[in-house]
């Protein structure tokens, strides 16, 4: 129990600490934890200057010791009233802050791991040969992405431009993107680097990944099209990815993690989890367009674990840095109302979603306002938030 009086229901809890980076009048930028409605200023509550640096690198690369003596040392402060005199001071509401990019983005990759989604895309795409391609079942498929268009939640959707070409044109033609779309995803941080050559193993993930946050890989569907044979994404994908601004640590999801669903495959060695511990996350994430809830993507059903995504990342000896971030890739469930992202919703356009109001999508148009929330189960027995992604759709410039 907490001596602030936490609001009932509340997604931010002693269970979840989330972290993030916020401005108040002043403009300076810390970092702050979310705890119910309010945010503690750690800067101030800790007299740690590694707090007051604008991002949470800096005390991300301290490892995982730091992060747990500071967890323990918030969660002493919080529940026991003795520390009242010295915490409340630095709680600020948090409708009265300014919330921020928590991490410096270092480098960004985004992957392609929910088997329904890849299987829905090949049934659209490839109608007559197998849904996945050969190697989907072997190894996480993703793409190198531009770490500096990851932004917070909030940063408006300018609506891409770029060469597209329907399949009745003969030629490609130049302009704003038609087929605007969202992939519901969940991104994971890096807080400690590796050695250039030394793959990370499985067993090493909590090593190196702090936690977890929310993601929204904007996709410009008939760019993407167009471009991406024979090299894969670029500018379908690079204009804009949006991130939540809290990210959640991996020490509050311990009562999230389930095993992976089965693989029909022998997995090689580096990616082989079979009797490790599970890390496959139960975290339900909710989208919402304008409003209007039209899916639920169920992140435990994802076929690969971010365990083994940093294990392939790195297995080639590629180093990872404080601040890199790599995607789950777009969530997708069995069901219509559990795909993750407006291609598979309208099926590629074919069957255009109906809207309470009365009107229908099949992708985005200028004005919409897409929000992505989720929750998980927590160590005290409800559930954590793992905060929320929001975007408007804005006219191309």
């Amino acid at each position: 129990m907490s001596w602030l009086g936490l609001p009932e229901g509340t997604g931010f809890g002693i269970d979840n600490l989330p972290y993030g980076v916020f401005s108040d009048a002043s403009g300076r930028r810390r970092t702050g934890v979310a705890i119910g409605d309010a945010v503690l200023d750690l800067a101030a509550a800790t007299g740690d200057d590694v707090h007051a640096t604008g991002s949470l690198n800096a005390f991300l690369a301290r490892g995982p010791r730091a992060w747990a003596d500071l967890r323990d040392q918030l969660t002493g402060w919080l529940t026991d009233e003795t520390h009242r005199g010295r915490v409340e001071p630095h709680l600020l509401p948090r409708d009265a802050v300014t919330l921020h990019l928590p991490v410096e983005i270092a480098d960004y990759v985004d992957f392609y791991s929910s088997r329904h989604h890849a299987e829905n895309l090949g049934r659209m795409f490839r109608p007559d040969s197998p849904p996945l391609t050969p190697n989907w079942e072997h190894l996480p498929i993703g793409y190198h992405g531009r770490a500096g268009t990851v932004q917070v939640s909030g940063t408006p959707v300018v609506r891409p431009s770029g060469q597209r070409r329907a399949p009745a044109d003969d030629a490609p033609t130049f302009g704003p993107s038609q087929r605007l779309d969202i992939e519901a995803e969940v991104g994971f941080v890096v807080g400690v680097g590796s050695e250039l050559g030394r793959p990370v193993p499985l067993a090493a993930f909590a090593d190196h990944v702090f936690g977890v946050c929310l993601v929204n890989d904007w996709s410009a569907r008939d760019i993407q099209s167009w471009e991406y044979v024979p090299l894969g994404p670029f500018l379908g994908k690079s204009f804009l990815t949006s991130v939540s601004p809290w990210v959640v640590p991996l020490a509050a999801l311990e009562a999230a993690r389930v095993a992976p669903p089965a693989r029909d495959v022998p997995l090689l060695p580096y990616l082989d989890d079979a009797g490790a511990d599970p890390w496959g996350l139960d975290i339900a994430i909710e989208v919402r367009l304008n409003g209007e809830l039209v899916s639920c993507p169920p992140f435990d059903l994802m076929y690969w674990t971010a365990a083994q995504q940093l294990a392939h990342t790195t297995v080639n000896g590629a180093s990872l840095r404080t601040g890199d971030l790599f995607a789950s890739g777009t969530v997708s469930g069995p069901a219509a109302d559990q795909r993750g992202s407006f291609i598979e919703l309208s099926w590629g356009g074919a069957e255009p979603l109906a809207l309470a109001d009365g009107t229908t999508r099949t992708f985005l148009e200028d004005g919409d306002v897409v929000i992505l929330t989720a929750t998980a189960p927590g160590t005290a027995g409800g559930r954590i938030s793992l905060g929320e992604v929001t975007g408007r759709v804005l006219p191309a410039r």
